[in-house]
């Protein structure tokens, strides 16, 4: 954003793009022979054009010439070293977008759970139920849930790219968090929890987008696998900043510490983060040449694919998120199991206060502590898991011929044993006569359920459908939301009425019935993918 500004202001004497600088990248394409060839092929030698005109008729040759003047000058990238290629950044302006993804995603996510710990004081202060002061975090969690339905298919519309979702919709997220901290009263909290969570959303599915862009398909399962997991820290944090935070000052300051976080993000990304989108870039460089050589057949290909466009066209884009989600086979299956899952978690999640408040007597700190089990749990899976990667992913990713999608699904049979052994062993542990320690080190199993099952399942997903990776997340996070902001809603009345140990059984028991389904994907899943046509097969 800040070199843009630089731009207008210096008219377009900084921040110079290369063919700015070296107009030879296209001159030689727009006065030569590009009519015949798309402008990324580069220019052609004399021997290729000499060919070229021995094999055409006198006759094809007349026509030729009479339709020059309405020939679309195809703009493309000026060869395999461009470099405005996404792909051909330096490996540390990569590390760099991919680092802002990750800050940003953990910022969004650590707003969800930072604000549970001050549950109590919105009770107090308004007098309302704890049911009502559960809302605050799911209407938060489903807004981040509905919101990339909609901006990750902007994200991939050539005309508005990426950066500029991002950029927007943090700012809106930061702005609107003004009246969720000043709420009078609890239904005006309650209405813009929900629109914050709309608007901060964008990160968790387009920033898998965003890593699609900028990496090789050898390098992304390192960036995703981080990406995500920077999604995982995030609730984990949350708690152990809101338990010390709210006591001491209040369930509003667990409202202005994250937002002072994703500010200090939105400042970064102000000036360090640039436009990754491949069709967005292009759309641009065929828009500059245009107005630079007032030649209007220079043409990127998405002005070619839009230039008949209806606006029933653009509701199809627009719809695109829905229609994979819903109609996709393979992401309808994936992203059922991932929500299923989702809620189950949230909802265990809501009888930490009662295992470490009433059995263990923690006060708000403590209990927010005990979090850090499944931290270093998180921190030895991540590990394991890029080394999986390294060791096993990488050399088949090498082999393009004999790859499948499927290939990227091992890690889950190990965690979808983790989950229900986290489960039972949390739930039958957590008594008096047992000392706290054991279920700290029980929760952790929740870290290799949840690292191994997600992070392979957005590998799958993304490598299937890699040309719509952003709309694809999109549904995705829709899914995990709709679950994680629901089963809370009934997490009290279910430990209030089976207690810890049945309660976090039952869950265990629903989880086991997930079991069979990534055995089935592995061994399924190619056939499954032949029912698609937009699936990779």
């Amino acid at each position: 954003m800040f070199g843009q500004i630089v731009r207008i202001l210096s008219n377009g004497k900084a921040f110079q793009y290369p063919d700015e600088i070296d107009p030879s990248l296209w001159k030689m394409a727009v006065q030569g022979d590009a009519p015949k060839r798309p402008l990324n092929n580069g220019p052609i030698s004399d021997e290729e054009k000499n060919e070229h005109d021995r094999n055409i008729s006198p006759q094809e040759q007349r026509l030729d010439e009479r339709n020059d003047d309405q020939k679309v000058l195809l703009v493309g990238w000026y060869g395999l070293d461009d470099p405005e290629n996404p792909q051909n950044w330096s490996n540390s302006a990569k590390h760099l977008i991919a680092f802002q993804m990750c800050v940003l995603n953990f910022a969004v996510y650590i707003a969800s759970s930072i604000y549970p710990p001050g549950e109590q004081g919105l009770v107090d202060e308004f007098g309302v139920s704890d049911t009502v002061a559960i809302l605050g975090l799911s209407l938060f969690t489903f807004g981040y849930g509905v919101g990339p339905m909609l901006w990750s298919p902007l994200s991939e519309m050539p005309k508005l790219g990426r950066r500029g979702i991002f950029f927007w919709t943090l700012l809106a997220f930061i702005i609107f968090q003004l009246p969720v901290g000043l709420a009078p009263n609890v239904a005006l909290f309650l209405v813009f929890r929900w629109v914050t969570g709309f608007c901060g959303s964008p990160c968790l599915a387009t920033g898998g987008g965003t890593i699609t862009d900028i990496c090789e398909p050898t390098k992304v399962p390192y960036l995703l696998c981080i990406w995500s997991s920077a999604g995982v820290c995030g609730p984990v944090f949350g708690p152990i900043i809101g338990g010390f935070l709210a006591p001491a000052k209040g369930w509003r300051w667990t409202i202005w510490c994250f937002t002072w976080l994703c500010f200090a993000v939105l400042i970064m990304m102000f000036f360090l983060l640039p436009e990754t989108s491949s069709a967005n870039i292009l759309y641009s460089r065929a828009k500059r040449l245009r107005k630079a050589t007032q030649n209007d057949r220079l043409k990127s290909q998405a002005d070619i694919d839009t230039e008949n466009y209806t606006a029933k066209d653009h509701l199809i884009v627009l719809s695109r998120a829905f229609t994979l989600t819903l109609f996709e086979p393979i992401v309808l299956l994936m992203n059922l199991y991932a929500g299923l899952l989702y809620g189950v978690l949230f909802t265990w999640f809501e009888s930490f206060p009662i295992v470490f408040g009433d059995i263990y007597g923690f006060d708000s700190g403590q209990q927010g502590l005990v979090f850090i089990g499944i931290l270093v749990f998180a921190a030895i899976s991540v590990a394991c898991l890029l080394t999986w990667i390294r060791l096993q992913l990488v050399p088949k990713l090498k082999q393009p011929d004999s790859f499948k999608p499927e290939m990227v699904l091992p890690p889950t049979f190990i965690g979808c044993f983790a989950l229900p052994i986290c489960l039972f062993l949390f739930g039958w542990t957590s008594r008096a006569s047992v000392p706290w320690i054991v279920s700290v080190i029980c929760s952790g199993f929740f870290s290799i359920g949840v690292i191994s099952l997600f992070n392979s399942l957005f590998h799958y997903l993304g490598i299937t459908y890699a040309r719509y990776a952003a709309s694809i997340f999109a549904g995705s996070a829709l899914f995990r939301a709709s679950f994680g902001a629901s089963f809370p809603l009934f997490a009290t009345p279910l430990f209030d009425n089976f207690g810890i140990g049945p309660g976090n059984s039952l869950l265990g028991g629903i989880a086991v019935l997930f079991i069979p389904v990534p055995f089935i994907f592995y061994h399924c899943g190619e056939r499954i993918r032949r029912w698609s046509k937009h699936a990779s097969t």
